[in-house]
């Protein structure tokens, strides 16, 4: 062990054996936007030996204000998160394996997504992905940290399954569609960010360490604005809850995926296709380029018809933006890549 992590050895409650057990751990992270560029930093900083990050998403310009691994040319290039995230965490600790995950989290792919990793952290900005989370691990009895931040507000809970309530023992039911404020229709504040990421990694290096009776035990809000902090301690696991109360997984069990969904604040949809797919994104570039302009890097491609941009992954995905129409968006991808 260098001296890299000599200034965190020397805090008691960590020492050489629990910076071991760091370098040992293998953590996923869901979501590398605000909240998951944050934790993937501190973590890699803290030495967490291997870090999978999943996201779905590229790197635009709006996100630079908040989200601190990306750079203005991985904006220019529409980087993938996941991409841009791991070449930041190579430059500021080659040590550290980080597994980059291009993909939509669903109910195909989040138990394999999750196998062989010790610890799940939040950093979505959706309910629907929370649940399923929730439900999986659940299902496979592993830990996560849910968080969430929006305007200057934010809030923060570690579920322990089996231990702690689960989140459907906390909210119930999922929230509308469109009845919670989103940082693209009510902003966000950095602090915000930093404070609710701050407390979600504080929480993972106490489980990894094995500190469980340092846990905060609560659910966590704060507005940084109003000068506003609250704690509510948790209880036991409600026996009538429905995810870990009964065990049933309606997100993770659901037969019906999405096949496309508006992205809300965003004026965009994303569409993807019913069944696992493998785009040869070259070949669909060479067809294009007849019909409009393309723009393309190894990770995706991109092109504009009307008022409406295109972007394409090689998993079949695509983000159409300019509208929250999904049936437009639908109607574009069939027109260009197929039903």
């Amino acid at each position: 062990m260098n001296e890299r992590y000599s200034r965190q050895i020397l805090f008691r409650e960590i020492g050489a054996d629990g910076q071991k057990k760091l370098l040992a751990s293998r953590v996923l992270l869901v979501g590398c936007g605000a909240l998951g560029a944050s934790h993937a930093e501190m973590l890699a900083r803290a030495g967490v030996g291997k870090l999978k990050i999943v996201d779905r998403d590229f790197v635009e310009y709006t996100n630079l204000q908040r989200q601190t691994l990306f750079s203005e040319d991985d904006a220019a290039e529409r980087t993938p998160k996941a991409i841009a995230a791991k070449r930041r965490i190579a430059a500021i600790n080659s040590d550290i394996e980080v597994e980059a995950v291009i993909a939509d989290v669903n109910h195909s792919n989040i138990e394999s997504l999750m196998r062989g990793c010790d610890l799940v952290i939040d950093g979505t900005d959706n309910f629907q992905v929370r649940y399923l989370i929730n439900d999986t691990c659940v299902k496979l009895g592993v830990t996560w940290i849910y968080g969430a931040a929006v305007s200057s507000y934010g809030t923060t809970m570690t579920i322990i399954p089996g231990a702690t309530p689960c989140l459907r023992c906390i909210f119930d039911e999922m929230p509308d569609a469109g009845s919670a404020p989103t940082c693209d229709t009510a902003g966000v504040i950095m602090p915000i960010i930093a404070t609710v990421s701050a407390v979600q990694v504080t929480e993972a290096l106490k489980l990894l360490v094995g500190d469980t009776l340092s846990l905060h035990g609560s659910l966590m809000q704060f507005d940084l604005w109003a000068n506003d902090r609250q704690r509510i301690t948790l209880d036991v696991p409600d026996p009538n809850c429905r995810t870990c109360g009964k065990r049933i997984f309606d997100y993770l069990d659901t037969e019906t995926p999405e096949f496309s969904a508006a992205l809300c604040g965003r004026n965009a949809v994303q569409v993807a296709p019913p069944q696992p797919v493998t785009l040869d994104l070259e070949q669909l570039a060479a067809r294009l380029q007849f019909i409009a302009a393309v723009n393309q890097n190894e990770y995706l491609l991109r092109f504009s018809s009307g008022e409406l941009e295109m972007t394409l992954f090689r998993d079949g995905r695509a983000i159409v933006k300019g509208t929250d129409d999904v049936a437009a968006a639908r109607s574009m991808y069939a027109r260009f890549v197929g039903s």
